[in-house]
């Protein structure tokens, strides 16, 4: 795989809270001059990078329901169809964890579903096509939930399954830390479940190319990071 055809597969990130509008403009640079796939950022800046990508091949992502999850349906619908408005073309969001670990499978389809539909109106009045991408915090799920997080996915019509926000804080019992972003397991699981009926993005602790290469070996067809520059610059062609 060549620098180009890498380039492709990242997500160009910077979701930090203090994250300013230089960062954002040079994030936007950035995608531009090596090809990334898109920026991804915070809904207060897509009117900003919607206008530094207008006329570039660079699409513009942003984050639903960031990244607890627990939004209600409707403030996520809102803030799909607005951020569509504003200027995005794919919107990454976060399942309704604790509904998931409450084994409520039906509730987290419909949430996605209203999420899915809100962003195709916002879509189909600005003449655009949008990508929905599920997050599903894998770090906090079970390999069972992973596997039914998947499917109500599929059936509301989203186009990718995602692993992680990289904000989760998941601990063993012991209080100790725990992994909390992409692994080559939870991609390979979202991959055998979903097949090529969707794709998967892997995000989370994403700073090196031996990671990159094991992600999309197992399946990956987007990379989240704000690593991108990194990874890019030491892919060997």
């Amino acid at each position: 795989m060549t620098k180009a055809q890498i380039a492709k597969y990242i997500d160009h990130t910077a979701l930090a809270a203090f994250a300013t509008e230089k960062e954002i403009v040079k994030l936007c640079k950035e995608a531009v001059t090596y090809g990334f796939a898109s920026v991804c950022i915070n809904p207060s800046y897509v009117p900003l990078a919607h206008k530094k990508l207008k006329d570039t091949d660079v699409k513009v992502c942003t984050v639903i329901g960031f990244p607890l999850g627990c939004d209600t349906t409707e403030s996520k619908a809102f803030s799909a169809k607005d951020a569509v408005l504003k200027g995005a073309d794919e919107l990454d969001m976060v399942i309704n964890i604790s509904e998931a670990k409450n084994g409520n499978f039906d509730y987290v389809e419909k949430d996605i579903k209203a999420v899915v539909d809100a962003a195709k109106a916002g879509a189909s009045e600005v003449n655009k096509k949008i990508i929905v991408k599920v997050i599903l915090e894998t770090c906090y799920l079970t390999d069972d939930e992973v596997v039914k997080a998947c499917i109500a996915s599929k059936n509301a019509g989203a186009d990718f399954v995602k692993t992680s926000t990289g904000f989760g804080t998941p601990k063993a019992p012991d209080g100790t830390a725990l992994p909390n972003g992409a692994s080559v397991h939870h991609v390979q699981l979202m991959k055998k479940t979903v097949g090529d009926s969707m794709k998967i993005k892997a995000a989370g602790g994403i700073r090196s190319v031996r990671t990159a290469e094991e992600l999309i070996k197992a399946g990956a067809d987007r990379l989240g990071t704000s690593s991108g520059l990194l990874i890019y610059q030491n892919w060997a062609d």
